[in-house]
C-alpha cells in the first residue's frame, strides 16, 4: 500500500519522512543511529535506513560510522537548513520536541497530542493547526508542565496548551465526557504508559 502524503505538509511523501527530518533538524546537536530513530518515530528500521540514504543523497544529513553504528545528524550548513528547520518546527515539530521536554518531568504516566494537530497527523482534512493541545496523564508538577509548554512554544513558534488528568479519570470506562470525546478522536502518543514499561 502506498503512503498518502501527510496533510501537515504534503510536500513530504509520508508522515515518516516528516518525523524523521524533524528529529534530525530540531535536534541538530545530536547524532542518531537508525535504531534510535526507528524507536523514536515508530518507523521500521529498514524504512529509516532507506530514508537516511535518500536524505544523504540530497545533502540533508551528515553521517559517520562508529563500529557497526551508522550515526546521522542534520547538515545545518546547507542553504535549505534554516527554512527546512522552520517548516519542520511548525508541522512535524511537536512530535520531535515535546517528548524531550516532557520525559524529565516526574509523575507523567502517559502523554498525547490531541486536537487539530493530531487530526492532521492522522490525515483528517482541515486547516493547519494554530496551536498544540497536549494531554498529560499523571500527577506532574503544574509549574514544570507550564515551563515545558513555554519552552515548546519557543521552539515550535505556536501556542502549546497542556492539560493534566489523573490516571483514574483517564482509565475510567465511562463518565467523563472529555475523556470519551478524546478517545473517539486521533491521539498522537508522546510518552507511552511508563508504569507498565
Amino acid at each position: 500500500m502506498r503512503d498518502i502524503p501527510p496533510l501537515l505538509l504534503p510536500v513530504f511523501r509520508s508522515n515518516a519522512v516528516g518525523e524523521l527530518l524533524a528529529w534530525l533538524y530540531l535536534h541538530p546537536e545530536k547524532e542518531y543511529s537508525t535504531t534510535d530513530l526507528a524507536k523514536r518515530t515508530g518507523v521500521s528500521q529498514p524504512t529509516v535506513s532507506r530514508e537516511m540514504d535518500r536524505f544523504a543523497a540530497a545533502g540533508l544529513t551528515q553521517e559517520r560510522r562508529y563500529g557497526n553504528l551508522r550515526l546521522i545528524r542534520a547538515d545545518t550548513d546547507t542553504i535549505v537548513a534554516k527554512p527546512l528547520t522552520d517548516l519542520l518546527a511548525v508541522t512535524f515539530g511537536p512530535a520531535a520536541v515535546l517528548p524531550r521536554l516532557l520525559r524529565p518531568i516526574q509523575n507523567i504516566d502517559e502523554a498525547y497530542i490531541y486536537g487539530s494537530w493530531a487530526a492532521r497527523h492522522a490525515n483528517q482534512a482541515g486547516p493547519p493547526p494554530r496551536d498544540i493541545d497536549v494531554l498529560v496523564v499523571g500527577s506532574p508538577d503544574e509549574d514544570e508542565l507550564y515551563d515545558a509548554a513555554r519552552a515548546a512554544e519557543h521552539l515550535l513558534g505556536r501556542e502549546v496548551n497542556i492539560s493534566r488528568i489523573s490516571p483514574a479519570s483517564w482509565n475510567a470506562d465511562q463518565g467523563d465526557s472529555f475523556v470519551t470525546s478524546l478517545r473517539s478522536k486521533p491521539l498522537h502518543p508522546l510518552i507511552r504508559n511508563r508504569r507498565t514499561s
